[in-house]
């Protein structure tokens, strides 16, 4: 089982069926389930087309985000690969234990230290190849942090841009397109002078499946420019929290002084999953518990998805599901513990608490690390009552609610990342 408390969580009928199809939804999520479909021996195959390894005298993996180690687990396990490098987030127990990988613990969700070092390694190890070698880079989120190289202004200011755009309620695409724009890496600036034959293959962690957002399209290209960046900085009002360096660089790029991101592509890139599927299997699974299911992507402010989803259920018949998935945004006021899965189902709770009917409903994170805490995300359901929830969302500190009531789903690090799914059952 992937969650670990799943008994604790299973104690009614309803809490059961809600968390075995959130633990199917998870379990399609991984690496070694998906990549098979592609990489055979000596072989990927993408859209009936064939990429024979065989005649190259190496190849390599490059893989960067929260999936990275499984993904290159899963293809060592099928081809040969002659080494490469892996960017995980700190924390995470690398897979991947072969010694010709070359693997870093990098920051999450603000770069360290180890994300220059790790984004300076996969530079220079890109930089180095041959014709007759191929890479093939596995990309998934999270690598935004991971691998950090700015361009123009020191590493503690590209840090502090980070941080003070994670506070705001930025979309990721707007949070990266600014991040692509302070980068030497970003943005499609890692292969612009590849020298091999290479491939990128993605899972997607963004609304769209937008292959520009996703880890900021490190080997990808780049479709913003530095006017949208600097338009994000002023949209959120973030002029004065951010250095001078950093408004310069973009005033600069505006001016024409500094060259702009790539705005075409080097290599492919190929999306091998989205959390789309993810949401397919879950209905699949959710009929053999027959019920009727409708499935949804959901973006934006969470309070606006909160009311959004309970208005869905509400008029709903018994016996019904809407499975959805997708990355609310959280604009963070307070300083408790939580994340946006958490806060998510404590603002369906708040919807829910004077509905007549019974419904159960979770949320968690697929890559199992839901905001600053520990957790995935949580699962209650309306029967709980209680009056100090908008107290517990002022101050963002849904975590202490769910400590206090139960419902805290723990997978921790899943070695995955398909963006959020969750659930309603009537």
């Amino acid at each position: 089982m992937i969650i670990q408390n799943y008994k604790e969580l299973t104690k009614t009928q309803h809490k059961k069926i809600v968390t075995d199809i959130i633990e199917f939804g998870i379990t399609q999520a991984l690496p070694q389930k998906i990549l098979p479909k592609f990489i055979k021996k000596n072989q990927i195959i993408i859209n009936k087309k064939t990429i024979n390894l065989a005649k190259y005298d190496k190849v390599y993996l490059v893989a960067f985000g929260k999936a990275a180690d499984s993904m290159a687990k899963a293809v060592d396990d099928i081809t040969k690969v002659d080494g490469g490098i892996v960017v995980v987030p700190k924390g995470t127990k690398s897979l991947v234990k072969n010694k010709k990988f070359q693997v870093f613990y990098a920051g999450h969700p603000l770069p360290t230290a180890q994300s220059y070092r790790a984004g300076k390694a996969v530079k220079e190890f890109v930089e180095k190849r041959t014709k007759r070698e191929f890479i093939i880079f596995l990309v998934s989120g999270g690598a935004s942090a991971l691998m950090c190289v700015p361009q123009g202004i020191t590493f503690e200011e590209k840090k502090h841009v980070n941080q003070v755009l994670i506070k705001s309620s930025a979309t990721i695409q707007e949070i990266n397109c600014v991040r692509k724009h302070l980068s030497a890496i970003k943005g499609g600036k890692l292969v612009e002078t590849i020298g091999c034959d290479a491939i990128a293959l993605v899972m997607s962690d963004v609304i769209g499946d937008d292959l520009s957002s996703i880890a900021s399209g490190y080997a990808y290209y780049d479709s913003t420019t530095f006017h949208d960046a600097f338009k994000i900085i002023k949209k959120y009002k973030l002029e004065k929290s951010v250095s001078k360096k950093v408004i310069k660089r973009l005033k600069d790029g505006m001016a024409g002084k500094i060259q702009e991101t790539p705005k075409h592509p080097t290599i492919n890139n190929i999306i091998i999953a989205k959390n789309h599927d993810l949401l397919a299997a879950m209905s699949k699974k959710s009929r053999q518990f027959g019920l009727f299911t409708k499935t949804i992507l959901v973006s934006g402010n969470v309070k606006n998805v909160a009311k959004k989803l309970a208005t869905m259920i509400i008029p709903k018949r018994s016996n019904s599901c809407i499975i959805f998935g997708g990355e609310p945004t959280v604009n963070v006021i307070g300083n408790g513990k939580g994340g946006r899965n958490q806060e998510l189902v404590l603002r369906i709770l708040q919807e829910l608490q004077n509905a007549k009917k019974r419904f159960t409903f979770a949320s968690v994170g697929t890559d199992g690390i839901d905001g600053n805490t520990k957790f995935a995300g949580a699962i209650i359901d309306n029967t709980v009552k209680s009056k100090k929830i908008q107290n517990h969302l002022k101050n963002n500190d849904s975590n202490s609610f769910f400590k206090k009531h139960g419902g805290l789903v723990k997978t921790g690090y899943t070695h995955t990342n398909l963006m959020d799914v969750g659930l309603i059952l009537n």
